[in-house]
This record gives structure tokens, sequence and C-alpha cells, in this order.
């Protein structure tokens, strides 16, 4: 007992962000990039949000997952960014020890949940594509609330493993995190006075049990589809089939391989600046992109937000 209270003692009250601060320069004009890239992603996405929930053709299983994708880029990007501008402004990077443990545990929620997301919204165009006649009679309305139930699970289950877990070690100095946000894992081996070989081995396998498996089923239906287009006769069918496939593939590609980088490849001090670019594409550049790339170059999307902004512009006249 008395060992387990001495692990849980608690001295450090504060982490410092270092963030961007070997920057001081650029302080300002990074600000103003990622104050627009926020900007962007809250329109964006709730305008994808609004759209799905009031208009009624885009009532399908396809933009159910693309609502959901849009609520959870809304507050993961809320995790993060707002803390971050304000230590771009003020140049306060201290994050008290309760606010930044709440951070992670909301970030890694968000972040394990997005990665089954991803490979359900794959799921479903494979069966959209190269099952179209029973896609009506598989994706039904209740195969879609589970499959995005167990992406919310997977979530949480993994947020409240990893948390638990660090709240068993000790931080007792130093207390600077070499990130922009309080992604302890990246630095526990630094920030702990604790062994943290079994959290590290943990978040080891978190990392490949979050990434692989549904990195794979992206894969797979992707190779599906794109067999399934090469049978397309039309040539601008398959243009634009093809178009939308490589969008998709690249914003996956781009999630997954610096998830990958960052949390697989073997913790240095060497890579650490590395890495911290790297988190950059999936906690601040997918969440912009994705409504661009996955909805709003669509047709009926487009069409569906045109109709909606004249209704509004004749509700103000």
């Amino acid at each position: 007992m008395a060992n387990r209270e001495q692990q849980n003692q608690t001295t450090v009250s504060e982490f410092i962000l270092l963030g961007f601060g070997g920057l001081p320069r650029v302080q300002i004009l990074l600000f103003l990039l990622f104050f627009v890239i926020y900007l962007a992603t809250m329109a964006g996405n709730l305008l994808i949000i609004v759209l799905v929930v009031t208009v009624q053709h885009l009532h399908t299983p396809m933009y159910f997952f693309l609502g959901n994708l849009s609520f959870l880029e809304i507050f993961y990007s809320s995790t993060i960014l707002p803390k971050m501008l304000l230590n771009l402004w003020m140049g306060e990077r201290s994050i008290s020890f309760k606010a930044c443990f709440i951070q992670f545990s909301i970030f890694t929620c968000l972040g394990g949940t997005e990665c089954y997301l991803l490979s359900m919204m794959s799921y479903d165009r494979y069966l959209a594509i190269c099952k179209p006649l029973h896609y009506a009679t598989i994706m039904n309305g209740r195969l879609c609330f589970q499959l995005v139930a167990m992406s919310w699970v997977s979530g949480v289950l993994l947020s409240t493993s990893l948390t638990l877990e660090i709240s068993w070690l000790s931080f007792c100095g130093p207390n600077e995190i070499d990130n922009y946000f309080c992604d302890i894992s990246s630095d526990i081996r630094y920030v702990s006075c604790s062994d943290t070989h079994l959290f590290e081995l943990s978040s080891f396998i978190c990392a490949i049990v979050l990434t692989l498996p549904p990195f794979l089923l992206i894969l797979s239906s992707y190779i599906f589809i794109i067999m399934s287009i090469l049978r397309i006769t039309s040539t601008i069918g398959r243009r634009k089939a093809f178009s939308t496939c490589s969008s998709h593939l690249t914003v996956v590609a781009l999630y997954y391989g610096s998830i990958m980088l960052v949390y697989m490849v073997p913790r240095s001090r060497n890579l650490r600046e590395m890495k911290k670019v790297f988190s950059l594409f999936y906690t601040i550049l997918t969440p912009v992109v994705n409504p661009l790339i996955y909805s709003l170059r669509n047709k009926e999307v487009r069409e569906a937000g045109r109709n909606c902004l004249k209704r509004f512009i004749h509700c103000m006249t």
C-alpha cells in the first residue's frame, strides 16, 4: 500500500508545452495560419453536419458516417487548436497537470475513434460500389449505428486504458513536453520519474491495434473498389471514380502514415522534431481536409448547400 501511494504521488503541478518556441520570429505568422485553419475546420465540418441533418436526400448511410466524422473533427480540433493558438499569441506555454491529462484523454479517445470510423466509411463504399444490389439490405440503419458505436467504444477503451496507466506513474520533473499539445505518451520517458517501459509497450501495442487492422481494411476495400472501377466502360465515369478514390486514399495515407511514424517508430531525442511535424498532419491538416475531400467535392452536397443558402437568403429578405 505504501508503495502504491508513493507511485501515485505527483510533484509536478503543470507542464510546459514547448510547441514552436524554437521559431520566435514566426509566432504571429503561425498564429494566423492555424487560426485560419481552425476557422475553416469549424465552418466546413459544421456545414456538413447541418446539411446531413436538414436535407432529406442526404439521409443515407454514407452521409450518416460523414456527419459523425465531421462531429468528431470539430471536437478533435477544438481539443488542441484553441490552447495552441493561445500559446502562440500570448507566449504562455504552461498548462496545468489536470488540464494536460484531460486534453490527452480526449485526444486519444477521438483519435482512436477516427481510425476505426474511417475504416467503416471505406467498408460502406466497398458495399455500395462492389455489391450495389445487396447494399440497401446489408447497410441498414441498425448496422450503421452499430459500426459507429463500435468506433466510439474503441476510442473510449483506448483513452481509458492509457490514461489509467499514466495515472499510476510519478511526475517529478522535468515538466517540459516537446510538442504543441499534451501528448504525454510521446515524451513519457522524459517527464516521468517512474519506470515507463510497461506503458511504452502498451502504447506501442495500442498503436498497432488501432492503426494496422483498420488501415488494412481500408486498403483491401479500395483494392476491390478499384477492380470494380476498371470494369466501367465509360472513360469519364472511370476517371471520376479514380479521382474520388485517389483523394480518399491520399487523406487516409496521410492520417495513418503520420500516426504510425509518431507512435510506432522507436522514441528518440533525435526524432522528436520530425515527429512534431508529422503530428501536424493528423491533428490539424486532416480535420480541415476531410470535409473537402469526402463531402464538399460531391455534387449532391454542393447542390444541397446551394439550396440551403438560397432558402436562408430568401428568409432573410
